[in-house]
């Protein structure tokens, strides 16, 4: 539950798989820069979860850290609006994780669509592991140790936030009532002032036994507006207004993303699996190469043959970075034999190019002065340990992890 004056907050991860390409951009990290204008963002570093596949190669994990974060900083990711963060670098996420584990269903982690989906397209790796097996339960305690609201996905990860949200209720379920729940609530509701305990007492009673939609949301209302409650007295407040126990985790939802299939050198999907990539901070001469030596429609075999654009690998990349105006100057030169593959590649060289510049541009700073993109991710781990600590404080309390 958001408070007055509050945004919701948004979490997402990325694995530090070295230097991110263009599909990475338009897919993420582009909407990554349009999030922290409008929700408290969390973006971290999922080093954790790069150990679950590669674990074997430990060396390359810094730098790959480090490329991927100026990476961040180049597409417009903000410091000063959006918490950047290293999942390592804060420990709760280890101990939720685990304590999640007492309460989780072993059958809940094998049927996660990923799971068998990645042991067949990793066949050369190892993933026989606990570390494979667990990591969706990984990213469950990594969204809900910040009590997102949100979690921008594509639909193919929407099966993880509903697995997330179904250990939140379970939790919540087993822990949300402790022995004097009814006792701290009313504890929590005289904080509110007399006036307002006593309308928000005659809210929850008409709610509960009437059923009166508008008794309930003045009572929510109430909450948000208490300034001398916690964040654990305003969740065990919305618990006892809904007739329940106290909400520890938070639900989050998925907050769907367009599709971010970009296209790469070859036709295929962008990725560095299929070394079909251009990254985004790529050699300039390798870019234009790189495109200039795209295959096309395969009909075009001499410059006279017209050819079909929905059949171009170059044309996917069109719909990304060149104008309508042109695109159909393009396709109608295209399909006329009115211009050759090369001539409709320029302009597409053009503005990859441009882009280029403005990303290199960006992560002149930090790739001269590495101490700076150190100090973000300091500042930005200090800011999310001190979340997860309050987290965790409250975990630890339901679970019952702390002696007095």
């Amino acid at each position: 539950m958001s408070t007055a004056g509050e945004r919701d907050r948004v979490l997402s991860g990325m694995r530090p798989t070295g230097r991110l390409h263009l599909g990475h951009y338009h897919g993420v990290l582009k909407n990554w820069a349009r999030l922290q204008n409008e929700y408290d963002s969390f973006f971290f570093v999922a080093d954790w979860h790069a150990l679950t596949t590669h674990y074997e190669d430990p060396e390359i994990m810094a730098a790959n850290v480090w490329d991927m974060v100026i990476d961040w900083l180049a597409a417009g990711i903000d410091p000063d609006r959006a918490t950047l963060f290293i999942q390592s670098r804060i420990p709760q996420h280890a101990e939720l994780h685990l304590l999640l584990s007492m309460v989780t269903p072993l059958g809940w982690l094998e049927r996660v669509p990923s799971f068998k989906d990645q042991q067949q397209r990793l066949k050369d790796r190892n993933l026989a592991t606990y570390g494979f097996l667990g990591y969706p339960l990984l990213q469950s305690a990594d969204i809900l140790m910040y009590r997102a609201s949100w979690v921008p996905v594509g639909e193919d990860q929407v099966p993880h936030v509903e697995l997330t949200r179904e250990i939140a209720r379970r939790f919540n379920h087993i822990f949300g009532k402790d022995a004097e729940f009814e006792e701290k609530a009313e504890q929590a509701v005289t904080q509110l002032g007399k006036q307002a305990a006593r309308s928000f007492r005659a809210a929850r009673q008409s709610w509960l036994q009437n059923g009166d939609e508008t008794a309930r949301q003045g009572a929510r209302e109430l909450l948000e507006a208490g300034r001398n409650l916690g964040a654990e007295e305003k969740e065990r407040l919305l618990g006892y207004l809904e007739g329940g126990g106290r909400t520890i985790l938070t639900e989050p939802e998925a907050l769907l993303t367009r599709d971010s299939k970009l296209s790469g050198l070859d036709g295929q999907k962008m990725s560095k699996s299929y070394n079909n990539t251009i990254n985004m901070r790529d050699d300039p001469d390798r870019v234009a190469g790189a495109i200039r030596t795209m295959p096309t429609d395969p009909a075009r075999k001499r410059r006279n043959d017209p050819g079909d654009p929905d059949k171009c690998p170059v044309w996917d990349l069109h719909q990304i970075y060149t104008e309508d105006t042109v695109r159909e100057q393009l396709a109608a030169g295209c399909r006329s034999a009115g211009i050759g593959c090369l001539d409709c590649k320029r302009p597409l060289i053009d503005a990859v190019m441009e882009e280029q510049v403005a990303l290199h541009e960006r992560a002149r700073p930090y790739e001269e002065d590495p101490g700076q993109v150190r100090a973000i991710i300091d500042e930005g781990c200090a800011r999310a340990e001190a979340v997860a600590a309050e987290t965790l404080r409250e975990v630890r309390d339901v679970v019952g992890t702390v002696y007095s």
